[in-house]
């Protein structure tokens, strides 16, 4: 079934209530959003060109039209296409030619990238930038009839950053995304109709997610002002809103916590985090400052939101004689999958010991786009392999380890270093390098690079900021530089990188 289902019943039953809010304005009622939705889908089958199964790109800042966008895709038989808004115009024209897509909805802030995106993708598709006058053409013309969809059929294409330097399209079906929202019901929060879901995190990655939930239930979407993640804003909405709840990288709850001003938030119904590690004292000080409203969750772009879950029980029992030890883990298996640790030939293995995390259920993606081999490899025998190393204790409480495929998690974004990595080796004076994470009291992590330069040679720390500020997205670019004559390298000659992060580990001591 159509997912798109959950706003046509919404816009029936209470088409008077508000579906969005910019920051504390009212932006269109449920009404409004289906009508809208409808012309756009007319818009996007019509004189866009698209067919059935075709890709929409949306390239957005957190924008009210975003939702607008979404849905209309969805409504025509169409997959969404969110792309992370912060990505250089080189890794936007790689997803764009890599998923095939037929049209990108853009912000304006946004379009001259996107434009150059295209351009070096060689795709002459549509681009629509949202509140100009194309796009209001579209929105209000003729309304399509809802496409049918099947449980199997694509709604949402999610890339994964790239662990071998190019990312995968994680392929989320219809019944993916229903399973999703199930979960979120059953393990995370019982959505209020008077709820607001508030999205100072992208609406291309889980905050985009947890507004399915709140869509159901035909409750308030809100977009902060800003487009993104301002304290100030955020504990003012959650005084003027009700019911408020967000979804947050671990390091935006440490801003909220630090942040001198603007009260503790009544209105504050829950705070789902993840998307990298939470320190055990940033928890305390978050409960302390703000009561029990937090649920921990981990999951993957290939299971979306959905692998384990730390509820706000779980967050509330502090006479729990390992109270802080279930604080420093990631809860149990969420209702929708299965979950297991195993060795390198998929067999369990027993408590206590460290494996890679296994998950599967009907929430796990379909498989990578355009990828057979990956998608077979990743889900060999029926499980989704997720790269994470952790532990189960006797009690059914995962604790993450260690990820085996090196991911660098900063202020709850992904950074793969082979990709960084790549990148500094086009560099004629480097000979070879190693990207790790450093601890980062704020973001989680850093990214640090360590460079051994050609004999005799020299290398600018400058040229190679230039490098990566030419190819990747910023945030992905190293915040140091360590050169070396070479780098530790084990019997097999290759670079070990624990050795690397030890160095500096003991430099922080």
């Amino acid at each position: 079934m159509n997912l798109n289902q959950l706003l046509l019943r919404a816009a029936r039953s209470c088409p008077d209530r508000v579906a969005i809010s910019h920051g504390t304005a009212d932006y269109c009622d449920y009404g409004t959003l289906a009508r809208r939705a409808a012309c756009l889908a007319g818009a996007m089958r019509g004189p866009l060109g698209l067919q059935t199964d075709d890709r929409v790109g949306l390239f957005m800042t957190n924008t009210p039209e975003y939702l607008e966008a979404f849905h209309g895709a969805l409504h025509a038989g169409l997959a969404a296409l969110p792309i992370n808004n912060k990505l250089h115009e080189k890794e936007l024209a790689y997803i764009l030619d890599d998923a095939g897509a037929g049209a990108l909805f853009v912000t304006p802030d946004l379009a001259e990238k996107a434009a150059k995106g295209a351009e070096i993708a060689g795709r002459k598709l549509p681009i629509v930038v949202v509140g100009e006058t194309d796009y209001l053409g579209y929105r209000d013309g003729e309304p399509a009839d809802m496409a049918p969809r099947g449980d199997d059929d694509l709604a949402w294409l999610f890339y994964t950053s790239g662990t071998t330097g190019n990312p995968k399209g994680a392929m989320l079906t219809h019944r993916n995304l229903w399973e999703m929202m199930f979960a979120y019901f059953i393990d995370v929060d019982r959505v209020p109709v008077n709820g607001a879901a508030l999205h100072p995190a992208p609406m291309s990655h889980g905050s985009g997610f947890y507004g399915i939930p709140h869509l159901a239930v035909g409750a308030r979407q809100v977009v902060p002002e800003s487009g993104g993640f301002e304290p100030d804003e955020i504990l003012e909405l959650c005084q003027r809103l009700d019911e408020v709840s967000l979804f947050a990288a671990p390091t935006m709850v440490k801003r909220l916590v630090n942040h001198p001003g603007g009260g503790d938030a009544p209105n504050l119904r829950t705070v789902t985090y993840g998307g990298g590690p939470m320190y055990v004292a940033d928890l305390t000080a978050a409960l302390d400052r703000f009561g029990q409203k937090f649920v921990q969750i981990y999951g993957q772009g290939e299971s979306p939101m959905c692998i384990t879950v730390l509820p706000r029980e779980d967050h509330a029992a502090v006479d729990h004689p390992r109270y802080l030890e279930r604080l420093g883990s990631v809860g149990y298996a969420q209702s929708v999958v299965e979950v297991k640790v195993a060795d390198p030939e998929d067999n369990e293995v027993p408590v206590g010991e460290v494996g890679e995390i296994l998950v599967r259920g009907a929430v796990v993606m379909k498989g990578y786009w355009n990828r057979p081999d990956a998608s077979a490899d990743s889900l060999r025998g029926g499980w989704l392999h997720t790269g994470d190393m952790g532990a189960f204790d006797a009690d059914g409480y995962l604790t993450l380890k260690d990820r085996s495929k090196d991911m660098i998690i900063s202020g709850g974004s992904n950074i793969y270093p082979r990709e960084i990595e790549e990148v500094l080796l086009r560099h004629p004076d480097v000979a070879e390098c190693a990207v790790v994470g450093r601890p980062h009291e704020e973001w989680g992590e850093e990214v640090i690079a360590f460079v051994a330069p050609r004999e005799g040679r020299e290398v600018d720390p400058a040229e190679l900021d230039g490098l990566c500020l030419e190819n990747i997205a910023r945030f992905k670019r190293p915040k140091d530089y360590r050169f070396a004559a070479a780098l530790p390298k084990n019997n097999y000659g290759k670079i070990v990188k624990r050795e690397l992060r030890n160095q500096l580990e003991s430099e922080g001591e």
